[in-house]
């Protein structure tokens, strides 16, 4: 299994400050270190950490997010990436789910590579209802 983890994650898995609280949240980072010390396959794309670094103020902090991210196989979404992306959030929206432009292209992305995605973001519980074909790994919602 090749793991796609979402900003939300690594979010919380980077914080210098308090862990998070609710058992959702501690059950994603957990996850996403046992992966990391497993050495399991893990992918990410250039949305996931300008999202990441779009919230880091000090430059030390920044190089280090670059550096850790630079070991990580990236992505990149092509026309029919997008294409599909849109297709996506237009069926969702048919039926009542509301999808960001952002979220339906990591979805996409996952879909095409068949990744297993790792969040902690409610969003992504509906999209999978909706598109069987969306893995996500416990404990998303």
């Amino acid at each position: 299994m090749t793991l796609f983890v979402d900003t939300s994650v690594w979010s919380l898995a980077l914080r210098r400050d308090t862990p998070p609280v609710a058992a959702g949240l501690q059950a994603a980072v957990a996850a996403l270190r046992a992966a990391l010390q497993r050495g399991d396959a893990i992918v990410t794309t250039g949305l996931i950490l300008q999202e990441l670094l779009q919230g880091v103020v000090q430059q030390r902090s920044r190089e280090r997010i670059v550096e850790h991210f630079s070991a990580l196989p990236c992505l990149m979404p092509d026309r029919d990436d997008h294409a599909q992306a849109a297709l996506l959030h237009t069926r969702c929206r048919q039926r009542g789910v509301q999808v960001g432009t952002i979220d339906a292209l990591i979805a996409q992305l996952c879909i095409r590579h068949q990744l297993t995605l790792l969040t902690t973001d409610r969003d992504f519980g509906a999209i999978a209802r909706l598109e069987p074909k969306l893995r996500l790994a416990p404990p998303a919602h």
